[in-house]
């Protein structure tokens, strides 16, 4: 059956303190939004519809971003997840199958989940996500005999005994498309803050004699993120999530807790990471290749046998093949390192392309930008770039060629040919001495004339 998603992502989030929308927040290096779309994703929906409202423009970038097919509406006025479901209406006319509700600043429902509430449609006409608090608060409260879901309560609105429930509502439902959207076009007002409820749509359902049901998850599932601190604990959830999951798959930690992933980052069996590595989005990681020490690493792939650090960083467009090394202090921006490249301390490579087996030697840079421009440094197989070579961009050179140590190259090097670019030596002998002394001479003019 198809299945469309309604991701409600209008608030602004005040108590988050901040003029950025509160579902653009990051989590793991991706905006709260992200973990939600890519949870409902999951389920190969049909149909995305995004409910914006502040910042909808940023927000609906953002979606995009995740997932270009999405649709965007806005919520104008903010009067309740009701009227944030009541906007996606037009969007979602005519379509058939299922439609489930989640809510952008609720990061880490589990597909599995999700797959249980569609499964509970087959005994519901609605099912709603409940969950076992801890301290119950101020959500709202599923009031069911075992599976079948009587009412909601809002905490505002919901008596003393009410409120001693501890069975609480996550706010994600589900429902036959065409179901929830006439459901919802129902919704009234008439309550202690004046909006319009989503979760009335259980006590209507319930009225039209439908059946409504509640699946349970555990209550980290349904963490949602309101406040700064609300997002440190969901960036210390998710990392412990993360690391967990790392080390059942295979992949060794040094030190686990020092280690920090981003949403999508993949990591193979048998690789090893060591302490105080940050992974930013769009890392790839294959097995058997090693990340040393303090290393940050976005945008990029690293091959079976490539070890790469300590102090490394790897920049968007970094391709290590095979059985590269990257040492030390290098940074690697747009380049494609082939098989058995060396890279050992020290160096900048960016926009270039380095054939196999080429060993470039410490402190080696390619000039790739020109004020304007960006520029591609060419380097064949089996080179060898002496210390302290300044490749000015656009250059190639040839397989089998070496650069002198100290070098700027500013020429193509033909194949197997010796490049020399460096200012001829000259020696003064006895000067020394005096160029000192004068120096001193000076230094005392200066500290006398400062007084």
């Amino acid at each position: 059956m198809p299945v469309s998603l309604v991701i409600l992502a209008a608030g602004q989030g005040t108590r988050m303190n901040s003029d950025l929308p509160k579902v653009l927040h990051r989590v793991a290096g991706a905006p709260l939004l992200h973990h939600a779309m890519q949870a409902g994703a999951a389920l190969s929906p049909e149909r995305v519809v995004v409910v914006a409202g502040h910042g909808a423009e940023a927000v609906g970038k953002a979606a995009r971003a995740c997932d270009e097919a999405c649709e965007i509406v806005v919520q104008a006025e903010q009067l309740g997840t009701g009227h944030a479901v009541a906007q996606a209406a037009p969007a979602l006319a005519g379509v058939a199958g299922d439609c489930v509700v989640l809510y952008g600043d609720t990061p880490f429902i589990r597909p599995e989940t999700l797959e249980a509430m569609l499964d509970a449609r087959a005994r519901h006409a609605v099912v709603v996500l409940g969950f076992e608090a801890r301290d119950p608060g101020r959500y709202g409260r599923l009031i069911a005999q075992g599976e079948v879901l009587d009412r909601i309560v809002e905490y505002k609105d919901a008596t003393d005994k009410e409120r001693a429930i501890t069975l609480c509502n996550s706010g994600v439902i589900c429902a036959d498309t065409a179901l929830l959207l006439d459901l919802v076009a129902a919704i009234g007002n008439d309550n202690a803050a004046g909006e319009y409820y989503l979760t009335d749509v259980v006590e209507l359902a319930r009225k039209r004699g439908l059946s409504a049901g509640v699946v349970t998850c555990d209550e980290a599932e349904t963490l949602g993120v309101n406040t700064r601190a609300q997002l440190a604990e969901a960036e210390a959830a998710f990392q412990a999530r993360a690391r967990a999951e790392a080390l059942d798959n295979g992949v060794t930690l040094t030190a686990p807790e020092t280690v920090f992933f981003a949403l999508d980052t993949v990591v193979g069996r048998d690789a090893i990471i060591g302490p105080n590595v940050v992974f930013g989005p769009g890392v790839t990681i294959e097995s058997g290749a090693e990340i040393k020490a303090f290393c940050h690493l976005e945008g990029c792939h690293v091959s079976r046998g490539a070890d790469v650090g300590p102090f490394a960083r790897l920049r968007p467009g970094a391709e290590l093949a095979e059985d590269v090394h990257v040492g030390n202090f290098v940074e690697i921006k747009n380049a494609i390192l082939e098989e058995g490249v060396k890279v050992g301390h020290l160096t900048y490579l960016g926009d270039a392309d380095v054939g196999e087996g080429t060993n470039i030697g410490a402190g080696t840079v390619t000039c790739n930008y020109d004020g304007v421009n960006k520029h591609r440094t060419r380097i064949g197989k089996r080179v060898f770039i002496g210390s302290d070579t300044m490749l000015v961009a656009p250059v190639t050179v040839g397989d089998g060629a070496m650069t002198g140590s100290g070098s700027v190259i500013t020429a193509d090097v033909p194949a197997e040919a010796v490049a020399l670019g460096r200012a001829r030596q000259v020696v003064k002998p006895g000067l020394a001495p005096k160029m000192f002394e004068m120096y001193k001479s000076i230094k005392e003019k200066r500290q006398k004339g400062a007084k």
